[in-house]
C-alpha cells in the first residue's frame, strides 16, 4: 500500500465526480482517475501502466449498463472491490448488481463519510483474500501461497508464515514505520517469551530472500525504530 491508493470513479455525473475527487484525495489517502463512460473507464484500465485498487461505478452511464461491465471485468478475471453506485435502492436492482460481482451497492444520494468506510472496508477485505496479489520490488507477493515469484527472472521465494505475515502487515502500514514492538506483537501476538531480536532475525532472513543487496536494503528499510516498505517498490494488482 502506497500513501495514496488509486481508486476510478465511473459516473456520467459530473459535479458527483468532482465531488467525489475531492473527498476522497482531501486527507491524501486516495488518487483518483475519472471516467464519464463505460469506454472510457475500458481505456483507462486497459493502459499500460493502469493500476487500480478499486472501482466506484455508476449503474446508468450512456454507453451501456454498469451491472454487465462489473460482470465483464469479472469474467476477464479483475478482482479488485467493485462498489456500484445508483438511483434505485430496490432490492432486485440491488441482487443484480452483487450477482454481476459487485461487493457493495450504494444507494444515491449518499452520505460521503458512509461510502468512504465501505470502500476502506472493501480494501480490507480484499487485502486478506486469497485474491489479493501485491507488487514489491520484483516481486509478485501472494499472500495466500506464501509465495514471492519474480518473473523477469523466472525465480519463485517460499515464504515462512511468519515472513508473510510480515511483508502483509508492512503493505498495509503504507508510507508509515512500523516500530518493532508493534510489528512483534502483531505478527506473534503478546508472547513474553518472544523478543525483539526473534523479530530481527526474521527480519535478516527475509532480506537475505528478497533484497538485491541484503547489506543495504531497498525493499524492506529500517526507519524510526522499525521497519516499512519503499511506497516506490510496493503497489497491489488484481488478477
Amino acid at each position: 500500500m502506497t500513501g495514496a491508493r488509486p481508486i476510478l470513479v465511473v459516473d456520467d455525473d459530473r459535479i458527483l465526480r468532482q465531488t467525489l475527487v475531492e473527498q476522497l484525495q482531501l486527507e491524501g489517502e486516495f488518487t483518483v482517475q475519472e471516467a464519464a463512460s463505460l469506454a472510457e473507464a475500458r481505456e483507462k484500465l486497459k493502459a499500460p501502466d493502469a493500476r487500480c485498487d478499486a472501482i466506484l461505478l455508476d449503474v446508468t452511464l450512456p454507453d451501456g449498463d454498469g451491472r454487465d461491465f462489473c460482470a465483464e471485468l469479472r469474467k476477464d478475471g479483475l478482482r479488485m472491490p467493485i462498489i456500484m453506485l445508483t438511483g434505485s435502492d430496490d432490492e432486485a436492482d440491488i441482487v443484480r448488481g452483487l450477482d454481476a460481482g459487485a461487493n457493495d451497492y450504494v444507494a444515491k444520494p449518499f452520505r460521503i463519510a458512509e461510502l468512504l468506510a465501505r470502500l476502506r472496508a472493501q480494501l480490507r477485505l480484499f487485502e486478506n483474500s486469497e485474491d489479493a496479489v501485491f507488487t514489491i520490488g520484483p516481486y509478485t507477493f501472494r499472500p495466500s501461497a506464501k509465495l514471492l515469484q519474480d518473473p523477469q527472472k523466472n525465480r519463485r521465494i517460499r515464504l515462512t508464515e511468519k515472513e508473510t505475515a510480515i511483508l502483509k502487515f508492512l503493505y498495509r502500514a503504507g508510507t508509515r514505520p512500523v516500530p518493532r514492538q508493534v510489528l512483534l506483537n502483531e505478527v506473534w501476538g503478546y508472547n513474553a517469551a518472544v523478543t525483539t531480536h526473534t523479530l530481527e532475525t526474521h527480519i535478516y532472513r527475509l532480506r537475505q530472500k528478497i533484497e538485491p543487496d541484503p547489506a543495504n536494503a531497498s525493499l524492506l528499510i529500517t526507519e524510526g525504530g522499525g521497519y516499512r516498505l519503499n511506497p516506490e517498490t510496493v503497489a497491489v494488482v488484481s488478477e
